[in-house]
């Protein structure tokens, strides 16, 4: 039986750690937190997982909330005008339902169950020291904690990052009593609503702690007026911030925010990351090679929605490298080829993410505004989010998006 350590109980290593499991692997997983610590703790991100992504929980019985977690079943996009009214306003339905459970929920139970499908949890805060004399007991060592020290054994690769600084600043809280968006009752949607120069406000139904929730969760672009949350506030003047700059920009958003109100005490986040694209090879002081994964290898602004869906479909790519390996030797070489299979995938969400970040372009700008007049055009940006990879065909290239243009 080969041997596997994970590091890391995100959505990445989790899930391939209980799906290695499946395939009969020893696998040992190290966290940082309990799962009763992960629980009492802040929330940790947004993410609204789509179908593709939910179908690998599904494939390997994780999706434990699926049933009453609130279906997302549109994406609707909105653009500010200057007078606080809508230039644009359109929303496209979903040709399968997203859904998005709070990370605290959702990490803590699957450690849980990782425990109880036979998998063996240690919980421990891991240096790069630690790793360097743990490596040599497993046949393969899987790095998938995005934040910290371990992140330094893996080069940026520079020809695939071309941002050397965050592009946005994040401020997140989930929150309870926002009433429906009224051109929609009958069906819960995300909610992209574009501030030209400001920046973006998604609004995206979810699941957390206490039930059935709303995620309100500013982009700003650094320097900007939503760039206003490094003072780190308490939880509910975080709130208060947010909800003042959604009634200055976005009122037809804050028209539904009469009843909000914090789902927890530890319900807000802010903060801001790099996108970065790294080398998938590590190499520990004793010259062992452990594999990076999800966003310790590709890490995209959240604009786009995908962090959990990449982390996902990493960890359905990589089980799928790792079975095909069989016994022979988990090296340098075959982590490259790993990566490279992930690769196919995750470019164009690269692609798209880092497009997105920039002030849209004419041929962009005229995609957006068809969308409010021919309904295919905003299903199928909509239903984008599911498969990015679409993008390349009619999204990110005038002519392409011209061609396209003149057979709706």
């Amino acid at each position: 039986m080969r041997k596997v350590l994970i590091v890391g109980a995100g959505q990445s290593g989790l899930q391939l750690a209980l799906s290695l499991l499946d395939h009969d692997y020893d696998v040992t997983v190290m966290s940082a937190r309990t799962p009763d610590e992960i629980r009492a703790g802040k929330v940790m991100s947004t993410q609204c997982m789509f179908n593709t992504a939910l179908q690998h929980e599904r494939d390997h019985e994780l999706n434990l909330w699926e049933a009453e977690t609130v279906r997302v079943e549109g994406l609707g996009l909105s653009v500010a005008a200057p007078d606080g009214s809508r230039a644009l306003d359109w929303v496209a339905k979903l040709d399968a339902y997203a859904q998005s459970v709070d990370q605290r929920v959702k990490m803590a139970g699957w450690l849980e169950l990782f425990e109880e499908r036979g998998g063996k949890l240690v919980i421990h805060g891991v240096t790069t020291a630690d790793l360097n004399s743990l490596a040599t007991l497993y046949d393969l060592v899987v790095v998938a904690a995005g934040k910290g020290e371990l992140v330094q054994l893996f080069d940026r690769d520079p020809e695939l990052s071309p941002y050397t600084k965050p592009q946005r600043a994040l401020s997140v809280a989930y929150v309870h009593g926002l009433a429906p968006r009224p051109e929609h009752p009958d069906y819960s949607a995300v909610r992209f609503n574009i501030i030209p120069g400001v920046g973006e406000l998604f609004i995206i139904p979810g699941y957390t702690l206490t039930g059935n929730c709303e995620i309100l969760f500013f982009e700003g672009i650094p320097g900007g007026p939503l760039d206003c949350f490094s003072d780190r506030p308490s939880a509910q003047d975080h709130l208060d911030r947010m909800l003042g700059l959604i009634k200055q920009y976005l009122p037809w958003e804050y028209a539904r925010c009469g009843e909000v109100e914090l789902t927890d005490d530890r319900a807000t986040l802010a903060g801001g990351y790099t996108p970065v694209v790294r080398r998938p090879a590590g190499e520990l002081p004793s010259g062992g090679n452990v594999l990076g994964m999800a966003d310790v290898v590709v890490a995209n602004d959240p604009i786009t929605g995908q962090g959990s869906n990449n982390a996902s479909k990493c960890a359905a790519s990589y089980l799928e490298s790792i079975l095909a390996r069989g016994d022979q030797p988990f090296d340098r070489a075959w982590m490259q080829a790993a990566f490279d299979d992930y690769w196919t995938y995750a470019q164009h969400v690269t692609t798209w993410t880092n497009a997105m970040l920039q002030p849209p372009p004419p041929h962009v700008l005229e995609i957006l505004g068809a969308a409010g007049q021919k309904p295919a055009v905003a299903r199928r940006f909509a239903n984008g989010f599911e498969d990015p990879s679409d993008f390349q065909h009619w999204f990110l290239d005038p002519e392409k998006a011209a061609t396209y243009l003149a057979t709706v």
